[in-house]
């Protein structure tokens, strides 16, 4: 969950954000309940009393990293829990929503009340690609809330995965992102934009029927720390701007910034105040 702290770190709004999820009645539970509460965003965890809070374990050789991810909890998320009237209040709420391709393993339901309800009320709606398995054995799924998405973030990987799965012939990223951005939609309220990062490479958006592409933040490799949440930590700081109503490009500036500081540092860290102009 750092792409909310990132967001809510690159604002300096306390309790702009919303996050809701599923951890276990444990330590682990708690210590995400009161490091993400110090954060400033306001989270609401379904709690299950079976099962344990996830966890992952992380490996980092010089810059290349492995994750070991163990979902526990993360995977019992249940739309009941978004249905009660103090958190289905917090969407009603909301004008910008963002969920992780990765729910569509745990809770799609969830996903359409809250897809749906962005569309009938003119609200921005966003989510990731996530990962290339997600695109391959959850292809059902993603497509139908693709036409939700006004927003869709992925990297090269997954967009290159996904033009396989739909067998589009093509590993060219700026044709991918163009053709996921004239994939249907649901509603003609919002037109939908794609970004695609890139690692150091430019990142790609497709809008309006053409690619633009934007400069990340060059490192010394020795300036490297850690690249894990780099891609949460880019979308914290695109949303951070897009939810102030700035131009694509301040987007990409900010998510270039927030994955910058994050990737310099271990693990999902961040000073206390960003340097973002």
């Amino acid at each position: 969950m750092s792409y909310p702290l990132l967001l809510q770190w690159m604002l300096q709004i306390p309790g702009a954000t919303s996050y809701i999820g599923c951890i276990g009645k444990d330590k682990f539970g708690e210590e995400m309940k009161k490091n993400s509460k110090l954060a400033g965003v306001n989270v609401q965890y379904y709690e299950d009393e079976s099962t344990p809070t996830g966890t992952c374990a992380v490996c980092v050789v010089g810059d290349q990293r492995s994750l070991v991810a163990n979902l526990s909890a993360a995977n019992c998320y249940k739309s009941e829990h978004l249905k009660r009237p103090e958190n289905w209040a917090l969407v009603e709420k909301a004008k910008y929503y963002y969920i992780a391709g990765f729910f569509l393993t745990v809770s799609p339901d969830s996903i359409q009340l809250v897809s749906e309800h962005a569309a009938a009320h003119d609200k921005i709606f966003m989510m990731n690609l996530s990962a290339p398995f997600i695109c391959e054995f959850f292809k059902d799924a993603q497509e139908k809330f693709l036409p939700y998405m006004d927003f869709l973030f992925g990297n090269e990987t997954e967009a290159r995965t996904f033009s396989k799965v739909h067998g589009w012939e093509t590993e060219n990223v700026e044709e991918i992102a163009l053709s996921l951005s004239r994939w249907p939609k649901a509603s003609g309220t919002h037109k939908r934009i794609v970004v695609i990062t890139q690692g150091a490479d430019p990142v790609v958006v497709a809008e309006d029927g053409e690619v633009k592409k934007f400069p990340v933040i060059l490192l010394p490799k020795d300036k490297i720390v850690d690249t894990n949440g780099a891609g949460d930590a880019f979308v914290g700081g695109f949303l951070s701007q897009l939810v102030q109503e700035k131009s694509i490009e301040d987007c990409v500036r900010a998510g270039c910034c927030a994955a910058n500081v994050i990737i310099q540092r271990p693990g999902c860290t961040y000073p206390e105040k960003p340097d973002f102009n």
